[in-house]
């Protein structure tokens, strides 16, 4: 014969289960967001191989626990990222690495256009009381000197303007090694995102750090 006693539940006992998963979540520990396209998205590769993953391992090497939420899109522009950030970031984010640009770079954009989109960006997360890491990116020379010139300047501007942690070149050590890189020769493979990771997580690291 079934129970029929109404459950009674003290208030006590409803308040700890409404905070439980907000701790749960505390104790694996802060999150990290990578704004970005489809460097970001892990186009091409497996879940576990794409960057948040690689990152959130890279970063538990170091020691810290983290939590790394992928918000990119493949194809994005700053322009897109810009227009999405707000639905793109939920609000329990600690750290933003914004890594846009590239299809900036690929379509030829105006730098200037570049430049506004990355401010309009970096200044809204301050609004948010989000730590940044802007994760910049180096031109080809084959694009012309001086388009190359301006746009790798920038992401070192804007970081030194909005005083932000910079990661110099999101690609560094991967775009020119064949072994790093996709068939289309423009996406890292597994291998080549583990570099990235290798190469972002102490930055990230820092900011984390100084964050409440």
């Amino acid at each position: 014969m079934a129970d029929t006693r109404p459950l009674l539940i003290s208030r006590r006992t409803l308040v700890m289960a409404s905070l439980a998963p907000s701790a749960a979540l505390a104790a694996r520990g802060k999150v990290v967001t990578l704004l970005g396209d489809s460097i970001t998205a892990g186009l091409g590769l497996p879940g576990r191989d794409a960057l948040p993953n690689q990152l959130h391992l890279a970063l538990e090497r170091l020691g810290v626990a983290n939590i790394v939420r992928g918000a990119g899109v493949s194809g994005d522009t700053t322009a897109g990222g810009a227009a999405r950030m707000d639905f793109s970031i939920r609000p329990d984010t600690s750290v933003v690495v914004v890594a846009l640009g590239a299809n900036d770079l690929l379509q030829g954009l105006d730098t200037r256009t570049t430049r506004a989109n990355l401010e309009r960006i970096l200044n809204r997360l301050k609004q948010r009381h989000m730590g940044v890491v802007l994760a910049g990116l180096r031109a080809p020379p084959e694009l012309g000197r001086g388009y190359a010139r301006d746009f790798d300047a920038v992401f070192s501007d804007i970081a030194r303007r909005q005083g932000v942690a910079l990661y110099p070149d999101l690609l560094a050590g991967v775009m020119r090694n064949r072994a790093l890189v996709q068939s289309d020769g423009l996406h890292p493979n597994a291998k080549g995102v583990a570099v990235i990771a290798r190469g972002l997580a102490p930055v990230v690291a820092k900011v984390l750090a100084t964050r409440p």
